[in-house]
């Protein structure tokens, strides 16, 4: 089966050639199958965003390349991947726009990466298509599609940023911490939502956490990275078997220090 996603010898530095020089990315390898759903651990530092970014587009690598779906995309441009890749970051406000309705939202989102031209974006027809799509999100904003997304709270936006991402027909989703902002029972519901939409469409994805529980739960497969390479990755029985004192262990294995960040241990 031909990878989704490939990198190859994947190098990226910061600051290159000062004193300050960081290297973000350190000859990573990795390949990710059709559907599979990854989830990504490792410390501030550890090199998780900036693999995410150089499959978004917001990182160029350095050195080696990225291929998704069989296409070289090392560096094409970030408009280019926009119809096949979506990303939803930590933050809610950089999904949505907080000055459009959500129907004027999901109007935008159904354009992502298509040509567009003057014409009446937000239709009753639409609209009734649009009170379907996110009534079984069952967070009443079925009701509200007429309301701007500023109003919303930040669980709200990011159900609503990953109901725009199935509108473009995206089918590699990209979560960077998307729950890291939320308040735990809001970042359940949140989650729940993703996994159920990665599962009905068979989305590739690659979610990076902070939260060692978290990752266990949810996906298929989990990597740790550690100085910009992956030195741990598993999937199958090996992963539903992982408790957290297990990946502790193992951070500490690989890096020779002791684990200090709190957000790392929540279960």
């Amino acid at each position: 089966m031909t990878p989704a996603i490939s990198f190859r010898n994947v190098n990226k530095y910061f600051m290159r050639g000062t004193p300050n020089q960081v290297k973000a990315l350190n000859g990573v390898n990795l390949d990710i199958a059709p559907g599979q759903f990854v989830t990504v651990i490792g410390s501030n530092g550890a090199g998780k965003s900036t693999m995410l970014k150089c499959l978004s587009g917001h990182v160029v690598p350095d050195e080696g390349s990225v291929v998704f779906e069989g296409r070289d995309i090392t560096r094409l441009p970030i408009h280019k991947r926009a119809q096949a890749i979506d990303r939803i970051a930590q933050d809610p406000h950089e999904s949505t726009c907080a000055m459009m309705t959500i129907a004027e939202n999901l109007a935008m989102a159904g354009r992502r990466g298509k040509s567009r031209w003057l014409h009446i974006a937000v239709t009753q027809a639409r609209k009734a298509g649009y009170r379907d799509l996110i009534a079984p999100i069952g967070l009443g904003l079925e009701g509200r599609l007429d309301a701007r997304v500023g109003t919303l709270s930040g669980g709200q936006r990011q159900a609503l940023a990953l109901i725009m991402a199935t509108l473009s027909g995206s089918r590699l989703l990209l979560l960077d911490e998307h729950l890291a902002a939320l308040d735990p029972k809001t970042a359940e519901t949140v989650m729940e939502l993703t996994a159920r939409i990665v599962a009905e469409q068979n989305l590739t994805t690659f979610m990076i956490t902070h939260n060692m529980a978290e990752a266990i739960r949810w996906g298929d497969r989990l990597l740790m990275m550690h100085r910009g390479q992956i030195v741990f990755d598993t999937t199958g029985e090996a992963k539903q078997a992982l408790t957290v004192p297990d990946l502790i262990a193992k951070f500490r294995e690989v890096s020779d220090r002791e684990i200090v960040e709190d957000r790392a241990l929540l279960a």
